[in-house]
């Protein structure tokens, strides 16, 4: 199982902040030196269950819109979306699913990605998330590796889950599908999930290293491969962007954050999905990402926190069509992924002149986030731009040569 180690970290770039844990007398050739971050130290409540954690201050703001579907319109409150995930995670759990059982999610973003994805850390089960345009290869063999009994998709996806010409688990005899739109044949309707009765919930006791999340990734070498994520490891990661005093990422009560990047990936799911349901923030999801969709949703519902790919920032730099809305509520703009040019930074910048930019990094297998610009702060400390940011909190982090095997300094 993948844990995050609960240490101290950040970045090179900003950081004089490097620890050598050889004694200084040596050479510098064998000195280990270690990048640590400049913003404090934080305690991490990592012994709870991940929906524990990603919901403990619902109380503070209960009618607060949690989230709000692009493509209809229809907006949950943080309290209506806990329900609902309790309602999902019985549902679940009347269908036989139990605690390290897994289901795969076949989804683009909507509401019952998230209400799946929670109900399933309620009963102690793990997601697998894929990618809906898959092939039908791509996605039974990642069913076959994950275990998964169950998945939950969208109609138009499950004839790739009928293969009658191939060695396929069988739909309905092997494995369960339930779509979120009507089902066909042999498939069952989500509302069997979420109009379940939330009291019927089963008791189950959570280790914070149980798995909670098995997203696929080939990050490292090769074909995609399971990462196990833990509820420490995710929450860890979670709270080292968005709790304590002053947030690496700092996200507001009265915040929509942009949820246009897809769930299946670990980016949106972590720094988007899961932080904003830490911090009391909105998030406003897209099924897909359209130009023209995009810009009157950012401009209709005020969204203030824009996560983003190399890509849409390009769509958003370069399309004319930008200057016909109103963009002035972005406050702040954070690209992943992949690495984000000055110029491509700079174009952007004169679209959205008062919003922060930065950049931040990370690897599933890392799970995931290892730095954060440390402009988006609370109270933030200046960054380079085309910067990756600096390594996150409660973290260490090495620069390795892998001729010599020493690690590097600044």
């Amino acid at each position: 199982m993948l844990s995050v180690a609960s240490v101290e970290t950040q970045n090179s770039e900003l950081s004089s902040l490097v620890s050598p844990s050889k004694s200084q007398t040596q050479s510098s050739d064998s000195e280990t030196h270690v990048f640590i971050s400049k913003l404090p130290k934080i305690p991490i409540s990592n012994h709870l269950p991940l929906h524990t954690y990603c919901f403990e201050n619902l109380a503070q703001f209960p009618d607060r819109s949690c989230l709000i579907v692009g493509n209809t319109g229809k907006t949950y409150s943080f309290s209506e979306t806990h329900l609902i995930c309790r309602k999902t995670a019985a549902g679940l759990s009347n269908l036989g699913v139990k605690k390290g059982d897994v289901i795969m999610v076949l989804l683009q973003n909507c509401a019952e990605f998230v209400f799946t994805f929670m109900g399933a850390s309620m009963i102690g089960a793990v997601t697998t998330t894929a990618n809906p345009f898959y092939t039908t290869s791509e996605i039974f063999k990642q069913l076959s590796a994950s275990k998964a009994k169950l998945i939950i998709t969208q109609s138009q996806y499950v004839d790739k889950l009928r293969d009658p010409c191939q060695n396929y688990p069988k739909l309905g005899e092997d494995f369960t599908v339930i779509t979120i739109d009507d089902p066909p044949e042999n498939c069952l309707h989500f509302s069997i999930l979420s109009e379940a009765n939330e009291n019927e919930i089963p008791s189950v006791c959570i280790d914070p290293n149980d798995p909670v999340a098995l997203p696929f990734s080939s990050g490292t070498t090769g074909l995609p491969k399971g990462v196990i994520l833990t509820h420490k490891s995710l929450i860890t990661s979670v709270a080292q962007q968005v709790d304590g005093e002053n947030p690496n990422l700092y996200l507001k009560s009265d915040d929509v954050v942009l949820c246009v990047l897809p769930l299946f990936h670990i980016y949106s799911l972590n720094s988007v999905l899961l932080c904003s349901l830490r911090a009391g923030a909105g998030v406003l999801l897209m099924q897909k990402f359209e130009i023209g969709s995009l810009l009157e949703l950012i401009q209709r519902h005020r969204v203030s926190v824009a996560a983003v790919v190399p890509p849409l920032v390009l769509a958003l730099a370069k399309n004319p069509m930008v200057d016909k809305f109103d963009l002035s509520s972005i406050r702040m703009v954070l690209s992943g992924a992949a690495p984000l040019g000055k110029e491509l930074e700079a174009a952007l910048r004169n679209r959205v002149p008062q919003a922060i930019f930065g950049q931040g990094y990370g690897m599933t297998e890392a799970g995931p986030v290892l730095s954060m610009s440390p402009a988006f702060a609370k109270q933030p400390l200046p960054t380079k731009s085309g910067s990756c940011g600096n390594v996150v909190r409660n973290a260490e982090l090495k620069v390795v040569d892998p001729e010599s095997g020493s690690s590097l300094s600044p």
